[in-house]
């Protein structure tokens, strides 16, 4: 019973960051509007890093708070639940088409991010205790940027959002009123939000006798990852599945190269060594993603494809929930 007030306030914690990250990146989309900033730039950089945003509120408050160890397994967990379970579940709804941009840019730039923290983690560069420190978080932000300029460059010489331009063209600013209210409550939602997963999280992995990682792995990953969810779900019913893989591409890539990157810049990030199978399980799940595309007819993903993903994300919960 002593667990039932932090798991609500955990999952009001859930709801509170879901509703401000949304509250923020509309109260920003509307600034942007208003500055008249062209739907590739809103798109580039309010939208992609709005998905991201509850990852990044949940590990700067842990970290803060003296818990960094859920950070690792809050982005190793959420990458995870992207590719295997939201790509599995949009392709079951309808089947994915994968332009050549993100297999020639996206996809390899996945692998290039997981194989950097593959190294850092396990100390490949210092031969010490496994932490991810202030220096490598510099080097993923560099990468990151460095992710972010050359998609600007491509996206501008390629029209890369022509998918996503319609939607995108059709944004309007809000009333100066509703955008302040939504640009403030969002910001306060994020910090009540963070407040509590953080808190509660500690509280419930102690609790449960859990690992601060495998907490983060599990249930914040999973919670964190709504809005990729919520997301590519629409996308797919609207059968514009380019946006539903690009959101999943792009968020994977951010969460590693500037969610990681600021964390370890508030304090070295510890690397529990056990979960490395997690991420082979990364790893795996990227190749897979990546061969999926290639069998088959044309750059698809097929519902059949979909199904196998998804059961593999129940199957990798599973795993480490045992493990």
């Amino acid at each position: 019973m002593t667990a039932l007030l932090p798991l609500f306030l955990l999952l009001l914690g859930f709801v509170a960051l879901i509703i401000g990250a949304n509250w923020l990146v509309n109260g920003a989309t509307s600034v942007g509007v208003r500055a008249k900033l062209s739907p590739l730039i809103i798109g580039l950089t309010i939208v992609a890093f709005g998905t991201s945003l509850p990852e990044m509120v949940v590990n700067i408050f842990s970290c803060i708070k003296g818990s960094p160890g859920l950070a690792i397994g809050n982005i190793i967990g959420s990458n995870t639940m992207n590719i295997l379970l939201i790509l599995g579940v949009s392709a079951m709804i309808f089947p994915i088409d994968v332009s050549r941009i993100s297999i020639r840019r996206d996809i390899p730039a996945g692998f290039i991010a997981t194989f950097a923290i593959t190294l850092m983690a396990n100390d490949f560069f210092r031969g010490t205790s496994g932490t991810i420190n202030w220096v490598e978080g510099i080097v993923l932000l560099m990468m990151g940027f460095g992710y972010l300029w050359l998609t600007f460059k491509k996206s501008s010489e390629t029209s890369d959002l022509s998918d996503t331009s319609e939607d995108l063209e059709t944004l309007q600013a809000l009333p100066w009123g509703k955008t302040i209210f939504q640009l403030v409550f969002g910001i306060i939602g994020l910090y009540i939000g963070g407040e509590l997963v953080s808190k509660n999280a500690q509280f419930l992995a102690i609790d449960w006798g859990m690992s601060e990682s495998t907490v983060g792995l599990t249930v914040v990953a999973t919670a964190t990852s709504l809005p990729e969810l919520i997301t590519s779900i629409v996308a797919a019913l609207k059968k514009n599945s380019s946006i539903a893989i690009g959101n999943v591409l792009g968020s994977n890539i951010l969460n590693i190269f500037m969610v990681l990157g600021i964390s370890s810049l508030i304090t070295p990030l510890p690397f529990d060594t056990r979960m490395n199978h997690q991420l082979m399980i990364l790893f795996c799940a990227n190749a897979i993603m990546l061969g999926t595309v290639f069998t088959g007819k044309g750059r698809k993903i097929s519902r059949f494809e979909g199904l196998l993903l998804t059961l593999g994300y129940v199957a990798f919960m599973l795993f480490s929930l045992y493990n």
